[in-house]
């Protein structure tokens, strides 16, 4: 266990030193601490390639504190995974406070490549896939509930300009998904700056929509 030592300078040389005191972590201490080291691990190894007795190793602890604390693997497992989602789904959702829509776009782009940059351990756990079934989901589902929270701004976009706004959660969907998978090619390139990054989305997203048609037709011969 990682342990405080102190000891008493003033003992006579001439009598034995007493026992060193030791100062333990609570067991909330040690629970978190067995969550920032799985973090990290699952993150640069993956589920598989991690094991209980390096998580064990690492916080200095033997494996039965960690089934103690979470069950084994699948546990800590599973209560970090629902920690990064439900960390992206805040961090996306209260950053919605715009009222134009393209800076609300902006604003949403913006949430994502932050998480990316502040949490990238979480953000590569995320997109990996999840070998067992999570209290919130899958990363997909979570794109799904950030698609929800934007369907109505466009709902409202689309009924101002006369489209059909029970198209909303379709267009949602793919423009949430198209930020996401950009910040999944952005997390190994990490250029151009992150700033550009959102300007170029929002660029795409903004000025296609602003071009909408009512009505889009197929050009080519496919038409079902």
């Amino acid at each position: 266990m990682i342990d405080a030592v102190a000891t008493d300078s003033s003992t006579p040389s001439n009598e034995k030193p007493r026992r060193a005191r030791r100062t333990r972590m609570t067991g909330a201490e040690r629970r978190q601490q067995l969550l920032e080291i799985g973090r990290t691990l699952f993150a640069a190894k993956g589920f598989e390639g991690t094991s209980v007795e390096e998580i064990a190793a690492k916080a200095g602890v033997s494996k039965p504190v960690v089934y103690e604390h979470f069950g084994g693997k699948e546990g800590l497992y599973a209560v970090v995974v629902d920690r990064e989602m439900r960390r992206l789904l805040d961090m996306v959702t209260s950053s919605l406070t715009a009222g134009h829509p393209r800076e609300l776009c902006e604003q949403a782009a913006f949430a994502l490549l932050d998480y990316i940059e502040e949490y990238t351990d979480g953000f590569r756990i995320l997109v990996r896939d999840s070998p067992i079934p999570q209290s919130t989901g899958s990363f997909a589902s979570l794109i799904s509930d950030i698609a929800t929270q934007v369907e109505d701004i466009l709902g409202r976009e689309f009924k101002s300009r006369g489209f059909d706004p029970k198209l909303a959660p379709l267009y949602a969907q793919a423009l949430v998904g198209m930020v996401a998978l950009t910040g999944q090619w952005w997390l190994e390139v990490r250029r151009p700056k992150k700033a550009e990054v959102a300007a170029h989305l929002v660029n795409l997203a903004w000025h296609g929509l602003d071009g909408l048609e009512a009505k889009p037709h197929l050009i080519g011969r496919r038409k079902s």
